[in-house]
């Protein structure tokens, strides 16, 4: 059974960091590009990083570049989003997902979406 288990959110305070994870089950998560979005109520949902299958390729959202940073542990199978400097604006539902390939910059490539874990800033 495939499943992606997000943690980590909850609340922090403008100017400071939180850490998401992802726990990969039933994906094959070595040859898989992984990608945290996130999505406030009424609005599109946001790429916010993306990470290649081996860890050596990295986007990120205009908006968090210089302050959020994607890595991943392929042996234990686990995607990680730091989050520093947070702003009020990083306020949002944030998801991890995974795709075996496609157009890796668009999420309607990913195939594999978590339930999502809700950050909320305060200013």
């Amino acid at each position: 059974q495939v499943q992606l288990a997000e943690s980590g959110g909850g609340y922090g305070q403008a100017g400071g960091s939180l850490r998401l994870s992802c726990a990969a089950s039933g994906v094959p998560i070595s040859a898989s590009w992984m990608c945290y979005f996130r999505q406030v109520q009424g609005k599109e949902r946001e790429r916010v990083a993306v990470i290649s299958p081996d860890g050596g390729t990295t986007y990120y959202g205009d908006s968090v570049q210089g302050r959020f940073t994607i890595n991943r542990n392929n042996v234990n199978r686990m995607l990680f989003l730091q989050m520093d400097r947070l702003i009020p604006e990083d306020t949002a539902l944030y998801y991890c997902a995974a795709t075996l390939g496609g157009t890796i910059l668009d999420p309607k490539a990913y195939t594999f979406w978590g339930q999502g874990t809700q950050v909320t800033v305060a200013s």
